[in-house]
């Protein structure tokens, strides 16, 4: 009864009188990316744009996104919740609200939020709803969050045309993905950031569905 009550909260969103406090000052994070040397929280190039892509566990995600042209600077985080700057073992609780995020800073001359969106949908599974894989809560939900109305048609838009491709396939799952316009956005701690550049043979639970995102 005890592990079925702690996976049901777990998997449940917390409201304003059932989430944890969070504190006023920001946890400390890296100034810098660990690959590339720039800052984590700018300035960033004149005409970057920014991006919100939770995928589950943020570490393998992060890499996904760093590895593309166009990409200027990645970090990982926490967004969509309530509780003011939460710790890592906060939002694992589930009491805090939030996803874990990748933030994702782009040249839009270079890479289009297009490209983007289609490496989220084929590279992890959007049908989970509160897990990804074997990671369960509300932390690894699958979610978009946007930073202008652009990207807000477009994100509804590709999930549309994904959902399609999956049902031409023979995929009979729902898509569960988030998609909002961006709220508040907490740097992770710094051993999060870049994780799997700091540790090779670290953790990587993405799985794609196996469908082709007819986008780009």
């Amino acid at each position: 009864m005890f592990l079925t009550e702690m996976f049901s909260k777990k998997t449940m969103m917390p409201d304003a009188s059932t989430a944890l406090k969070g504190r006023a000052d920001a946890i400390p994070t890296a100034e810098n990316h660990f690959v590339n040397g720039r800052p984590l929280k700018g300035p960033y190039p004149e005409g970057c744009e920014v991006a919100y892509f939770g995928m589950g566990c943020f570490w393998g995600a992060e890499r996904l996104f760093w590895k593309l042209d166009g990409v200027w600077v990645t970090s990982v985080g926490y967004s969509g919740g309530i509780t003011e700057n939460p710790t890592y073992q906060e939002t694992t609780t589930g009491l805090t609200g939030h996803a874990e995020v990748v933030k994702v800073v782009y040249d839009p001359s270079v890479i289009s939020y297009e490209t983007l969106l289609k490496t989220f949908f084929e590279e992890h599974d959007p049908t989970q709803g509160m897990r990804q894989g074997n990671d369960v809560g509300t932390t690894y939900r699958s979610a978009l969050y946007c930073t202008t109305d652009e990207q807000l048609a477009q994100a509804k838009a590709a999930r549309d045309r994904f959902q399609a491709a999956m049902s031409k396939a023979g995929v009979n799952a729902e898509i569960t993905t988030e998609i909002a316009m961006v709220g508040p956005y907490f740097y992770a701690e710094d051993y999060h950031q870049q994780y799997l550049a700091k540790n090779p043979g670290g953790y990587c639970g993405l799985r794609g569905t196996g469908v082709s995102c007819p986008l780009g």
